[in-house]
């Protein structure tokens, strides 16, 4: 009896080390950032008018893209991503998703609210605009290239999802083409942090 209970401990105590080292295994998908604090913006949410600073997301995951509403490919394919993740995500508080604005003209909050109910973005969800001079230095500290389309037709720009961690710091870039389980896999590890 004395010795079968020894197997039966020796056993749990194995199958607690083989599971907390699969843990510790796991890495975030996208380039590693390191930790340096996420440069703050604040800029006006298109939907509501609201100001909205990065600072005052901290305590959650921030899922920060850069996007515009007359986008043909990579916005509306990101946006899809973020619904897609929101759903896998199921109602945790702790995860925004936000979009900063790369067409200031264009960006109109119409257009905003158009965009992100045809894509049924519609909760931890912010589509950040201003105007050009607002906004090319938050470009410019996140390494986003913007270059108007010559015909006016639309925007070209850098592909980034910038994953920000509940303290602020900038840890994980992602691109579209990760596609979203690598986006909802990293979001998940942050959120796991500290707890």
């Amino acid at each position: 009896m004395l010795a079968s209970m020894r197997v039966t401990r020796c056993v749990i105590f194995l199958a607690f080390v083989v599971i907390t080292a699969a843990c510790a295994r796991e890495t975030l998908v996208g380039t590693d950032l390191g930790s340096q604090p996420a440069p703050d913006f604040t800029l006006t949410d298109g939907a509501t008018g609201a100001p909205v600073s990065l600072s005052s997301l901290r305590g959650s995951v921030v899922a920060l893209a850069f996007l515009y509403t007359r986008c043909p490919d990579v916005c509306p394919l990101t946006a899809e991503q973020f619904r897609q993740a929101q759903s896998a995500l199921g109602t945790d508080a702790r995860v925004r998703f936000v979009a900063v604005s790369v067409d200031p003209e264009g960006d109109t909050p119409a257009n905003v609210r158009d965009f992100s109910a045809s894509h049924g973005l519609d909760r931890n969800w912010s589509y950040l605009i201003g105007p050009r001079s607002v906004l090319t230095p938050v470009w410019s500290a996140y390494g986003i290239r913007t270059e108007p389309d010559p015909s006016g037709a639309g925007v070209g720009h850098t592909d980034a999802i910038y994953l920000i961690d509940r303290r602020g710091r900038a840890r994980v870039l992602l691109h579209t083409v990760d596609g979203v389980d690598a986006l909802t896999k990293d979001i998940r590890l942050l959120l796991r942090e500290g707890e």
